[in-house]
């Protein structure tokens, strides 16, 4: 049966993947953005109603939560995550919401260094007390860092990882997982679901996985954390931001991120892109053909 949605950070990675998904499947996507732009057009050609609401704002969320079944919950690394999760589901409450769907992350829990992720877990918390079912997804880290760290001139993954594994899983899976969420969310109400890509992976098996797509040699180059601070300063980061990837960068290297299961391809019957595969789809960023932060 169709349903009416609320995916917030429709014009993100994951969220543009399930409701384009949902839409596929004949359900009402009502997308929320912070702005019009490209890629809000493109939601709202394929058949999305756009709605621009900012997500600390609570009569525009809870005006965009009327007639709506189920919500898709996510937020940037960014100060205000506890805030709009409290708001999100206030306003899910108000207008009969019967479905949470939350973004965390794998490295949420208590004790987390990073503020972002300790933050996550206290979300996560807050939002069981729905009267509704709610459903936490904690995916290890995206696929679209390596393109986010890749120099396309020099072919360097420049990351201080050290020998620690982890299965890259693209925004493109967690969306088909998302979606599936939403589509029928009561059998997976007050589960949480960690999610991972297909093959556990060091960073310098990953560099191979790509140089053997992109037929040219990518390398993979250990750094300090205090270089990789100076890394993220020069790219002009936010404090917050920079403090989370500086501690899940520890997390990292202590086996935090590491892992595998077939919560994927058991969600959407259909197993995660391997890391050859989304290297392929996106061998224009990669080879610097078009602009990542453009697209």
């Amino acid at each position: 049966m169709a349903s009416n949605i609320l995916i917030t950070g429709a014009s993100g990675k994951t969220g543009g993947y399930a409701a384009k998904t949902l839409l596929e499947h004949g359900h009402h996507v009502r997308a929320l953005v912070r702005r019009t732009d490209k890629r809000s057009d493109r939601l709202a050609t394929v058949g999305a109603e756009i709605v621009v609401a900012d997500l600390l704002d609570l009569d525009a969320v809870s005006k965009a939560a009327r007639g709506i079944d189920a919500v898709y919950l996510t937020y940037p690394i960014a100060p205000g995550l506890i805030e709009a999760s409290a708001i999100l589901l206030q306003a899910a409450e108000e207008n009969n919401v019967s479905a949470i769907v939350n973004m965390s992350q794998i490295s949420a829990r208590r004790d987390a260094v990073s503020a972002a992720a300790r933050q996550h877990w206290i979300a996560e918390r807050l939002l069981d007390h729905f009267s509704g079912g709610v459903t936490h997804i904690r995916p290890t880290f995206f696929a679209e860092w390596l393109v986010n760290f890749f120099d396309v001139e020099t072919g360097e993954l420049r990351l201080p990882f050290a020998d620690g594994r982890h299965a890259p899983i693209a925004a493109e899976d967690q969306g088909r997982v998302i979606a599936a969420l939403l589509a029928d969310p009561q059998q997976h109400a007050g589960k949480i679901y960690p999610l991972y890509g297909a093959v556990e992976m060091n960073h310098h098996q990953i560099a191979e996985a790509m140089t053997h797509v992109l037929g040219r040699t990518v390398s993979y180059v250990p750094i300090s954390l205090d270089e990789f601070h100076a890394d993220l300063e020069k790219r002009g980061l936010d404090p917050h931001f920079m403090q989370h990837l500086i501690a899940v960068a520890v997390d990292y290297r202590n086996g935090i991120f590491a892992g595998v299961n077939n919560n994927v391809e058991d969600l959407t019957g259909r197993a995660p892109l391997t890391v050859e595969a989304f290297t392929e789809r996106n061998k224009h960023y990669l080879d610097g053909t078009t602009d990542w932060y453009n697209r």
